[in-house]
C-alpha cells in the first residue's frame, strides 16, 4: 500500500475487477458494507463507444485498501456507512468518493432501475 489511500481503493477496485472489457474509460463502482465489514460490489464500467458493462470487484481482494481508506476518514468511534460509490475516469484520473450513511437500498440495482441506474451512476467530471 501506498501513502495514498485513495488511489490504492481505486487500484484495488481495478485489480480485482471482473466482468470488464479491457478498453473501459470510466469506472462507477458501488461497495455495499453491513455492520462496517463488505457485504458485495456492483457497478459499471463505460467504454468510449458508450458500451456500458456490469462489473464487481471481489470482495476478499479489496478489503485491506477498503478497511485502510475508511480508517482514513472515520474514527474507530464513528458509524461506518452503508455504501461507497467510488467514480473513476481511467484518462484524466479524476476520482470521486461519495459515501450513503444510511440508506442501504441506494444504488441499489433491481430489474425496475437497471437502466438508469448505469445512467445515474455513470461518472461526469465536468
Amino acid at each position: 500500500m501506498s501513502d495514498d489511500v485513495t488511489a490504492d481503493l481505486i487500484r484495488a477496485l481495478i485489480e480485482h475487477m471482473r466482468g470488464a472489457r479491457d478498453d473501459w474509460g470510466s469506472l462507477a463502482m458501488v461497495i455495499d458494507l453491513s455492520a462496517g465489514r463488505i457485504s458485495g460490489t456492483h457497478g459499471y464500467v463505460y467504454s468510449p463507444d458508450g458500451t456500458t458493462s456490469a462489473v464487481a470487484s471481489r470482495p476478499s481482494g479489496i478489503a485491506p485498501a477498503v478497511e485502510a481508506y475508511l480508517a482514513s476518514v472515520y474514527t474507530s468511534q464513528q458509524k461506518r456507512p452503508a455504501k461507497i460509490l467510488v467514480q473513476f475516469d481511467r484518462s484524466s484520473g479524476a476520482y470521486e468518493v461519495t459515501f450513503e450513511d444510511d440508506d442501504a437500498t441506494r444504488w441499489k440495482a433491481t430489474p425496475a432501475n437497471i437502466e438508469q441506474l448505469s445512467a445515474q451512476l455513470r461518472p461526469r467530471f465536468d
